[in-house]
């Protein structure tokens, strides 16, 4: 006989973790495409010492963040359930990233 009692769904989330990591290594990859193409344009044709430096900004801060995406993807890829994401470190992520944005805006223009 039935109690009327519903059973939850058993949760799977192996998934999520993983589309998680790989959302962070398409990141990790448009970044670097990005970073590439705001240093090839910084330094065609006549390289001024303000291009230069901020080239040599926005290399430092893309290793910034590729250095805080890879420490995420370690930890997504250690356990089944990884530990949610410090507000320190989603800080610096956002930081680095519109840092970056600036970088590339003052490149272009």
């Amino acid at each position: 006989m039935s109690t009327g009692a519903v059973a939850e769904p058993v949760r799977d989330p192996g998934l999520q973790p993983e589309r998680t990591r790989l959302a962070w290594r398409r990141t990790t990859l448009s970044g670097t495409v990005a970073a590439v193409l705001a240093m090839k344009s910084a330094l065609h044709g006549r390289a001024s010492v303000v291009g230069i430096f901020v080239c040599a900004l926005s290399f430092g801060l893309w290793l910034g963040f590729l250095a805080l995406a890879h420490r995420r993807i370690r930890v997504l890829a250690s356990s089944a359930e990884p530990a949610a994401l410090s507000p320190r470190h989603a800080t610096a992520t956002v930081l680095f990233t519109v840092a970056l944005a600036v970088c590339g805006a003052a490149l272009v223009l």
